[in-house]
């Protein structure tokens, strides 16, 4: 069974977010996101929607212990499909256009 604190800390890290980055994306509150680690309580289904949207991620996605099982979300989707109409040096120039972000 996956630590959902620590999952949202693992994306957060991952996009090199604060907390409080965390909460003007999410547009939950620092304080509540705070009290989730300090209590060490676990997010409503609500509120993990609007971190997942944050993240850019599906509650699927976020749930998935197999990473090459997922769905994705519609943005993803329409990404990954124009990013297959380029050519493979410009898929390649894409990629790091995306890591300088």
């Amino acid at each position: 069974m996956i630590n959902i604190l620590d999952r949202i800390t693992s994306y957060r890290i991952k996009k090199g977010w604060t907390e409080y980055q965390l909460a003007e994306e999410s547009g939950l509150t620092q304080s509540t996101i705070s009290s989730w680690y300090r209590k060490n309580l676990v997010p409503s289904i609500p509120s993990l929607e609007k971190i997942c949207q944050a993240f850019g991620i599906t509650l699927a996605q976020f749930f998935s212990t197999d990473e090459t099982s997922f769905s994705l979300t519609p943005v993803q989707r329409t990404l990954l499909e124009e990013a297959g109409r380029l050519s493979e040096e410009q898929q390649l120039a894409l990629i790091a256009f995306f890591k300088t972000l």
